[in-house]
């Protein structure tokens, strides 16, 4: 059997020599190199460009040396691509009688002829590849000639328009569809870019492009591309899906946020702080429910967040809601989330921190004012690790750890019926109590130390510390508002010294406003509900019956707005005051 590879075998090849350098020369040897008729066995030329079509290419030499081409054993036939004067004539005088010489003019119309059938295979390749991408695009094409006559369309066409093939090569764009950008393109020869229109013979809207086919400023035909109207506007819904996660994906980001403080930020040495502290060093690597309890400034949230940057969890988010200072309504929607018109305003499917907070953990802010239906939802959620946004039916799994902080008395508030029992006992499965300043007096030389430090970088200070006496007098104060009204009161401090070391003078000075009442002073007894109310009533009519007025009463009270309307319905009717329903 002949194999394609074994042709030397069996054909005697033509062996040639080539004279003449620069294109003629170069295009010459490449179209023989071609030939697999034909061997090269040396070239003598200058400025040759050969190509590398053989492993073992042939000698070349300069033009001046074409008698070592001439002379080479077994060459049949020279061609000359030189036509230097004199030169043919010196070859045929070198060249023996058996070499065929063959002329400057019949050389170059070989390399005319090899030229036209390399530029011939290069344009059935290119018509090949065209005629590829054409049928592979999911446009539909048109193409018609300078008449209109349709000449050519693509697969994509017949799937858009239900027309086929055969049926509209042939026919005249200007008759089957006179109106459409085709035939505008002809008509105009200008480009027509987002031309809508019907396809003439199908009904079907489209959106299209049409160009005119020009050569040398004249016209030779036109081309369109369109798409179907459904196509656009399933692109438009898809856009608007798209923008909504976007949406929805900037809203998570901006609701979400890392732990910030870790337990070197919890300073302390006092024997009830220091097991705080260790409570929530042992149970941060695991994933149980974590109740923090302690006054208003004792350092819940911090311990909080120091227990997730301890945990498996700490690259993953840390989410935070306040259940104080939320409306019912308001609690729901960002606890869980709400679906796109579940109310009046909820103009877009929103993304509840229970969601936010999968994988990571979520931190309930003073559970305690969670209202008693908020508490049945998150019950649920608890037990199965499941929820539906509000609005809607899809029910969504999360895998979150729960820390919860609270400065109420939830086994009281259980008796009370305010708090259910069984979430009581569903978040209290490890509970860290944090010891309220006046508990840990011993702590607060190193709390200031650790303050001033931190000051002093806020500020611009130079502060070295403070004086013993001065420790001494602050360390007689009991901080109702524990180390957050320790932090203020240092702040104020660094802010108007330029003292190095904080002196008694100087904390007298701005302490006389923090000092405890003391006195003998007979005061009227009263029952405690009776004075609540008082309190209540006052905190209005200093602040005013107004939602704004409502919220700053309840911060100076210190309790939470639900917790403010709550007592304000309950000593309405005993106190006979209407002007605690008052509507905003």
């Amino acid at each position: 059997m002949f194999h394609p590879g074994e042709r030397d075998d069996f054909v005697q090849r033509l062996r040639v020599g080539i004279i003449g350098g620069e294109k003629q020369g170069s295009d010459l040897c490449r179209i023989l190199m071609e030939m697999a008729e034909v061997e090269i066995m040396a070239v003598a030329g200058d400025n040759l460009r050969l190509p590398r079509l053989s492993t073992n290419p042939p000698p070349v030499y300069t033009l001046n040396q074409f008698k070592s081409v001439v002379a080479m054993p077994g060459v049949d036939m020279i061609f000359v691509a030189e036509s230097g004067k004199g030169l043919l004539d010196e070859i045929r005088q070198a060249a023996s009688r058996e070499i065929t010489v063959v002329e400057p003019s019949i050389a170059s119309l070989l390399v005319s002829i090899g030229l036209e059938r390399t530029e011939l295979l290069e344009f059935k390749r290119l018509k090949s590849e065209l005629s590829a991408i054409l049928h592979a695009m999911q446009e539909a094409i048109e193409v018609a000639d300078k008449d209109g006559v349709i000449r050519y369309v693509n697969p994509a066409f017949a799937r858009v328009t239900g027309i086929p093939e055969s049926m509209r090569i042939g026919q005249n764009i200007f008759q089957v569809s006179p109106h459409g950008a085709l035939a505008q393109a002809l008509l105009t020869k200008q480009l027509i870019l987002n031309h809508r229109t019907k396809v003439g013979g199908s009904g079907v809207e489209v959106i299209s492009n049409a160009s005119p086919i020009l050569s040398d400023g004249n016209l030779e035909g036109a081309v369109v591309v369109f798409q179907p109207m459904t196509d656009i506007l399933k692109l438009m819904e898809d856009l608007r899906q798209s923008n909504t996660i976007i949406e929805n994906l900037y809203d998570k980001i901006g609701q979400i946020s890392g732990s910030k403080y870790t337990f070197e930020d919890l300073i302390g040495e006092s024997p009830g702080f220091t097991a705080a502290v260790n409570m929530a060093k042992k149970t941060a690597p695991g994933n149980s429910t974590v109740l923090i309890y302690g006054e208003s400034g004792t350092g819940k949230e911090l311990m909080a967040h120091a227990i997730h940057n301890l945990s498996p969890r700490r690259d993953k988010p840390f989410v935070k809601i306040s259940c104080a200072f939320s409306p019912e309504n308001h609690l729901e929607s960002e606890l869980f989330g709400h679906e796109k018109g579940a109310f009046s305003g909820a103009m877009k499917t929103k993304l509840g921190k229970v969601e936010l907070a999968h994988g990571g953990t979520l931190f309930l802010d003073e559970i305690g004012d969670m209202n008693l239906y908020l508490q049945a939802k998150l019950l649920r959620f608890l037990q199965e690790m499941e929820f539906e946004r509000v609005g809607g039916n899809q029910t969504y799994k999360v895998d979150a750890r729960i820390i919860t902080t609270t400065n109420r008395d939830l086994k009281l508030l259980v008796r009370q019926g305010a708090f259910r029992e069984d979430l009581y006992y569903r978040l209290n499965v490890v509970r860290i109590a944090i010891p309220p300043l006046r508990e840990r007096k011993e702590d607060i030389p190193l709390l200031v130390n650790h303050m001033i430090i931190k000051f002093n970088r806020k500020l611009g200070k130079k502060v070295k510390g403070m004086s013993l006496d001065a420790l001494e007098m602050i360390s007689g104060y009991s901080w109702p508002g524990n180390i957050r009204e320790l932090e203020n009161f240092l702040e104020r401090l660094l802010v108007a010294t330029e003292e190095e070391i904080l002196s008694r003078k100087l904390v007298s000075h701005y302490f006389s406003q923090f000092e405890p009442i003391h006195g003998s002073r007979e005061i009227e007894l009263m029952p405690i509900d009776r004075m609540e109310a008082l309190l209540l009533k006052a905190a209005l009519d200093r602040f005013g019956y107004t939602l704004e007025g409502k919220k700053q009463a309840a911060k100076v009270l210190n309790i939470s707005l639900a917790t403010l309307y709550n007592k304000l319905r309950k000593y309405q009717s005993p106190m006979g005051d209407s002007s605690y329903g008052r509507k905003e």
